[in-house]
Order: C-alpha cells, then structure tokens, then sequence
C-alpha cells in the first residue's frame, strides 16, 4: 500500500527518468527466481542521484512519523535496505540495525549487525518488495530477537498478490513510497510505453511465473 499519491507518482517518475525501472517488453529480464520479467528495479542507482535520495529519505521519514510512530530502532534488510536504512535512522536520530539472509560464516556468525535488545520496537527498510520472502525473513529474525516489529517502509513494490498474503499472514504493515500500478500509469502518460505495452504489463503481474511460456 502507498501513501501520498501525488508522492507516488513523482517517486515513479524518478525511478523512471534515471532508468532505475527498466522496462523491455521485446527482450525479457530474468530474474534470482528465474522468472522472466518485461521490468526490472534496481533502485540501488537512486543513491547516485541526490535530489532522489533526498526525497526519498524525506519521504520515508514522514511515513514513519506519520503512519508508525518513533522506533526505537531502524533496521535495513542487506543488502539493498542498509542504505536508506543507515538515511533514514541519521535523520530520526534514532540507533541501526540491519539483518542478514543468513548468519556469517565467521566471526560471531551474527544475523543481526548492531545492537538491539530484547523488547525494542522495530521499524524496517526496503528497498524492494517482489515476493516478499526476504523482507518477512528479516522480519521473523528480528521476532525471534525479541523485538516488536512496528513495520516495514519500501521504495517500490510490484503489489504480487503472493507479498500481499504473505504480509498479511505475517500481520506486517507494509507501506511503500510507490508501486507497480503507480509505475506502468506514469510511464502510459509520459511516453515511456505504449497501451499495447501496458496491457502486456498488466498480464504479466497477473501471472509472472509463466511470462515467456
């Protein structure tokens, strides 16, 4: 779910105009998973620009004032989330965490870097929501941690009807600066796609496993 709409439609159109959202409907993306997308999001590219990571840091702030109150920590989910997590906790003033897939190898073989305690509430940053298996593993870490986790804040989420069940499941509120529908809209009315190109796009964010069969 989006906040703002006017804020979701600029944040779309940031992602688009610094190809941070890549769109191809002749020549397919494959993605970890395997499945073959006509979108791909890296909005790790957002932190090379600072007038975008500006407003997005901006932007998430407010959501977290606005719509979940003050943490006591953030926390990014590695990699892609440390960032805006590292961002966003330096603007509240407030302590960073962040969590791994997996526990390290070495060391003290950690799944969460820094230091939290038992009973601190929690606010997490993505960058990202796909399926949402990542996200709600960090989440599940930071439960297990004894932590009370408030929420979670993302750039863009595709809106897969598979994250959505999994948050809800998961009882998560998730609340992104913009999303998939937002995203193929700007792009129809700025020229970046045609009508043929947005249906194409609506078909396969209703079935994404079988694009390219």
């Amino acid at each position: 779910m989006t906040g703002n709409q006017e804020v979701a439609k600029k944040a779309a159109e940031n992602l688009l105009q610094i190809k941070a959202i890549k769109l191809n409907l002749n020549q397919s993306f494959t993605w970890a998973s395997g499945w073959k997308s006509p979108i791909y999001c890296d909005n790790r590219i957002t932190l090379s620009y600072p007038r975008i990571r500006t407003f997005i840091r901006q932007e998430m702030v407010k959501l977290i004032n606005e719509e979940f109150g003050l943490p006591d920590v953030i926390a990014g989910v590695a990699t892609s989330g440390i960032p805006y997590g590292v961002l966003v906790a330096q603007d509240l003033g407030l302590p960073f965490i962040y969590v791994r897939q997996s526990e390290k190898t070495h060391g003290l073989g950690n799944v969460i870097e820094g230091v939290v305690e038992d009973g601190q509430s929690v606010l997490v940053i993505e960058d990202l929501i796909s399926t949402g298996g990542t996200s709600l593993k960090a989440v599940e870490t930071l439960r297990k941690a004894g932590c009370t986790v408030k929420g979670m804040v993302a750039i863009f989420s595709y809106n897969f009807a598979v994250s959505n069940e999994a948050f809800k499941e998961a009882k998560i509120r998730l609340l992104t600066l913009t999303d998939y529908d937002i995203l193929i809209q700007q792009a129809l009315e700025n020229d970046y796609i045609t009508q043929k190109d947005m249906e194409s796009l609506i078909a396969w964010r209703q079935r994404p496993e079988k694009w390219g069969e």
